[in-house]
């Protein structure tokens, strides 16, 4: 301060002609010694200026500097504030002073605790601390200030694992049991609002120094070598500030008193100057001194600018404090710090700490409080079924699009895949496989019959009903192929039609046979002439009927509502099941409903026939295939029902190729064996030898 005054008064462009006085009073950081300082401020002299050289004589204090810390400040701020003095503080932080209400004469050069605190969390949030601790001294700095604090760090969502306050007069045991709670603490970060007599008894305990040890100064040191805080002009920040508020105090005088600029500068040395002057004039001053900037916002407090320090040790063993970034509350939100300089941490260490409740809850999962404690604490849960999350930390999962499904990390969604009954499917390549087969067969039956068409047995079983209905299991076989492969909008209507009108043929056939049957022996009847009604005509007739009326019923479930392609997303929330919707339900169980009677109409019939004599008689190989047939359709209905996704096209086909087999072993492979392996009773003698006996 010493050094400020005698500048300005050595300077000619301020306050040319007048010197500054001033008197020196020490706290000793102490309330009762700062009021005591206060009243002899409050004494009355005449506010003159002094026309002699010698400023011996005291004046009316228009100003104050100081003082050091929060506490006293504010006991003399109170006491001078009714007679208008202005304070300008070099080192009270407390947010308090800026309440202009209580303080209207108080300013300071250093940044209110509001911006500390505030800074201090957003460096916190800067280097991913969730969870720390916060000591303070138990003064209105460190109460105040921690109170800004947590405030701005519940903003940044930051958690205080703990809050203990102490003063350096507390006893040794309260000291201690502050030093226990940090050391028992999880967290690995502590943010300290506590002055430089405090801290340094915490330091102490925490690292089990004892004071007791210290050198004590005996007068005989040499002040070259000593090392301590007083001697130690490396780091002059708080001296600047004293340097600064001299500085504000010395221009609102000049702007009170003097007029014009430089050189026409004229100060007034008789005018009556009073502090109110001086503590309006210092609400406006505005100015650049050694590259800073001076002013006062409307609390009286400067632009809040904070350089961030660390200690750093050397290789040598010297530990000094380093600058390694700026803070500026002018600068733009996410832009206030500018870290240029590597970071030394724990033993030296360039990896910054991690100090949090719970490590990040990574993609795919999400955060869930933990029970009673800080938001900070918290479990990482998978996220559920369906969902994803793909930020870190999150406290939701969200759903992915009907059409896709998460990834086994549920941090990403992937489309579905999509499963049908495909050509390469195991399933699909063995029940193709059968089904070719199956048609193989008729087709070989077909011409093994065709080869022995003049022979009894082919001539007695009906020949031509025979041929068609080989051609109608033919295509039995063929169109379960119409099943397998990716249902589009023509597959599905032909699949469902040709299986239709195909099983009708084939069952027409059978029935035609049937009858055939029971008309053969109805004619060898005295005075019969029943063959004449039902012959090779009628019986072309009555298979070209029943499958008329099918194909009709098939065409009016097309028009009305067809089959269609669909996407099933609902039977596997995993994968999409492609197939085929039967667009009008009742139509497709007409069509199945209309097989089923004709079905049971032939079994029937073949039941009344079965114990006719003749040893090429159809009626009981009729009456066991359409067992078989039967058997097949009445269980095909619930398993069709309840079958999922592409298992139900499964089903469908094994059900057609079950009854399409049925029928061509039933009927024909007796036959074939006959023809092929015995053919000693395919003679029209062997044919009439049962009738005979």
């Amino acid at each position: 301060m010493i050094f400020a005054i005698e500048e300005i008064n050595n300077n000619t462009d301020l306050l040319p002609g007048i010197k500054l006085g001033y008197q020196i009073y020490d706290s000793c950081a102490l309330v009762p010694v700062a009021v005591h300082v206060a009243f002899q401020f409050l004494n009355s002299f005449d506010p003159v200026f002094s026309t002699g050289n010698n400023c011996s004589q005291s004046g009316m204090v228009m100003a104050v500097v100081g003082d050091s810390g929060s506490t006293p400040s504010i006991s003399i701020s109170r006491l001078i504030s009714p007679f208008n003095i202005p304070q300008v503080s070099h080192f009270a932080t407390c947010a308090c002073l800026s309440d202009k209400q209580q303080y209207p004469n108080f300013f300071r050069t250093i940044p209110s605790d509001q911006f500390q605190a505030e800074s201090l969390a957003k460096l916190v949030k800067h280097f991913g601390w969730t969870w720390i601790g916060a000591v303070r001294s138990d003064s209105d700095y460190g109460n105040n200030g921690m109170a800004s604090f947590l405030q701005a760090a519940q903003k940044e969502g930051i958690c205080v694992e703990y809050s203990v306050s102490f003063y350096r007069t507390d006893p040794q045991s309260r000291i201690q049991k502050v030093a226990d709670v940090i050391r028992r603490s999880k967290a690995l970060v502590v943010v300290a609002f506590a002055s430089f007599g405090d801290m340094k008894i915490l330091l102490e305990e925490l690292s089990r120094a004892a004071t007791v040890d210290e050198k004590v100064c005996d007068g005989n040191e040499d002040i070259q070598n000593l090392q301590s805080q007083y001697t130690d002009t490396s780091q002059l920040r708080i001296t600047n500030m004293v340097y600064k508020a001299v500085y504000a105090i010395a221009h609102a005088i000049h702007n009170a008193v003097c007029h014009g600029k430089n050189v026409t500068t004229q100060c007034d040395k008789l005018t009556k100057l009073e502090p109110k002057q001086v503590l309006t004039e210092l609400k406006k001053v505005n100015f650049s001194q050694n590259g800073y900037d001076v002013s006062f916002n409307a609390n009286g407090d400067p632009v809040a600018i904070y350089e961030l320090v660390n200690w750093q040790k050397h290789e040598s063993g010297i530990t000094e404090i380093v600058t390694v970034g700026l803070y500026d509350a002018s600068l733009p939100v996410g832009k206030e710090f500018r870290i240029n300089r590597n970071i030394n941490w724990m033993e030296d260490s360039t990896k910054v700490p991690v100090s949090v409740c719970t490590d990040s809850c990574p993609p795919g999962t999400r955060k869930v409080l933990q029970k009673g404690k800080p938001i900070c604490c918290y479990d990482c849960i998978l996220c559920p079924e369906g969902e994803i999350n793909n930020i870190t930390d999150s406290a939701d999962c969200l759903p992915c699009h009907k059409e896709f499904w998460p990834n086994s990390k549920r941090d990403t969604c992937i489309p579905k895949p999509i499963e049908f009954l495909s050509f390469q499917d195991i399933l699909g390549i063995i029940l193709a496989t059968f089904s070719v087969l199956g048609a193989l067969l008729a087709i070989i039956t077909a011409g093994v019959f065709f080869y022995h068409r003049t022979s009894p047995i082919v001539r007695a079983n009906n020949s031509e009903l025979s041929f068609l209905l080989l051609i109608s299991l033919t295509l039995c076989f063929l169109c379960s192929l119409t099943f397998i492969g990716a249902p589009s909008e023509w597959s599905c209507m032909l699949r469902h039609t040709a299986f239709g009108i195909t099983f009708v043929l084939c069952i027409s056939c059978v029935l035609g046979k049937t009858i055939v049957v029971l008309m053969a022996f109805k004619a060898t009847l005295p005075g019969s002439n029943v063959i004449k009604w039902f012959g090779p005509p009628q019986q072309r007739m009555t298979v070209m009927c029943f499958t008329f009326i099918q194909i009709l019923i098939c065409t009016i479930w097309l028009v009305v509502s067809p089959p269609f392609a669909i996407k099933n997303l609902t039977t596997y929330k995993e994968k999409i099941i492609l197939e085929c919707a039967l667009g009008s339900p009742v139509g497709f169980w007409v069509v199945l409903g209309y097989i089923g009677i004709l079905a049971a109409f032939c079994f029937v019939l073949a039941v009344l026939a079965r114990k006719l004599p003749d040893n090429f008689n159809e009626a009981k190989l009729i009456t066991f295939s359409m067992l078989i047939f039967c058997a097949v359709w009445i269980t095909f209905i619930p398993a069709y029902v309840s079958s999922p996704g592409k298992f139900t096209v499964v089903v469908e086909i094994f059900a057609i190729l079950a009854s399409s087999f049925g029928l061509m072993l039933c009927i024909f492979a007796p036959k074939c064996f006959i023809i092929l392996f015995k053919p000693e009773k395919n003679t029209k003698k062997y044919l009439m030898s049962k009738n005979q006996s």
